[in-house]
């Protein structure tokens, strides 16, 4: 089996069609047929249903698909590996982040980086919560900005930076948007905008009403956090948000109050493998990350 042979086979499994593969892969469309013929006549398995040009991967193809690409990330990697050795500072970091730190957590973390280390890449990649901690546990990267940091996942090492405030988002006529702080008990008879069904920060906002003995009345949804921001400020409905999401982008027409009794908060920190170790450009932004947000949070105290 041959590292050429995996390529071949995973850019077809991805496009379903050999001629569009092999344009991908600028080889001959025979090279790729050739290729995936010798691929299943060593492993003495049909990896493909053919239907012309088109395939679709069988079963056992699935899952040969699933190792061959762990194998190639771990191939990947070796070679990063190999040429960050000679020189860390200027390797390249991938790592991924749900869409509330895209913002201003994660750019501010890179640009304080890229100031101590400026030939340092990074390759980022946005995803859902579940998504993050799959990708870090599959080895598609090795890190991941994450909020809340996850409690129970054997297979990472959890890290957590800070932790910040939940606040209210109120339309700016709202009757409570000249308080200072507010319970989030007095909310419970506003519309509440929310994300979508099955989102964790929705989950922790949901928790929140839930401990204080009211179920909030869901009046819209909108599928990421600027379309919150949006619905509020049209007066549609109250929000709960993440209150650094409000730092570089806050909309004229609403205001943010502080929640107390209770306050509400949630954990940001940082997620990598127990079973892989991190690439050396990895290892030094990691280790950045605990040094600056401690930093950070001694200056808060």
């Amino acid at each position: 089996m041959e590292i050429r042979q995996m390529r071949y086979f995973m850019e077809v499994a991805k496009r379903e069609h050999v001629t569009e593969a092999a344009d991908a892969l600028h080889v001959a469309q025979s090279s790729v047929s050739r290729q995936l013929f010798n691929l299943e006549s060593e492993l003495g398995v049909d990896l493909f249903i053919r239907e012309g040009r088109r395939v679709k991967l069988t079963p056992i193809g699935k899952i040969f698909l699933d190792r061959v690409t762990q194998a190639m990330n771990m191939i990947g990697e070796a070679e990063r590996e190999v040429k960050e050795y000679l020189d860390p500072e200027k390797g390249t970091v991938r790592i991924a982040f749900p869409i509330s730190l895209a913002a201003h957590v994660l750019p501010t973390a890179i640009y304080a980086f890229r100031k101590r280390y400026p030939e340092a890449k990074f390759q980022m990649r946005q995803a859902l919560y579940r998504d993050l901690i799959d990708g870090v546990i599959n080895g598609e990267f090795n890190l991941a900005m994450i909020a809340p940091v996850p409690e129970e996942e054997k297979k990472i090492k959890r890290k957590i930076l800070f932790t910040e405030r939940i606040v209210a988002l109120l339309p700016i006529h709202h009757p409570f948007a000249n308080r200072s702080a507010i319970q989030l008990l007095e909310l419970k008879d506003d519309p509440f905008i929310t994300l979508p069904e099955g989102t964790v920060f929705r989950k922790i906002a949901l928790q929140a009403c839930n401990e204080l003995g009211f179920e909030p009345n869901i009046a819209f949804e909108g599928d990421d956090i600027d379309a919150l921001k949006g619905l509020v400020a049209a007066g549609l409905g109250v929000a709960l948000m993440p209150e650094v999401t409000l730092v570089d982008n806050f909309p004229r027409s609403t205001v943010k109050i502080p929640l107390v009794d209770p306050s509400v908060f949630r954990s940001i920190g940082v997620i990598c493998p127990t079973q892989r170790k991190l690439l050396p450009t990895e290892q030094l932004f990691y280790n950045f990350l605990l040094e600056f947000y401690a930093q950070i949070n001694d200056f808060s105290k």
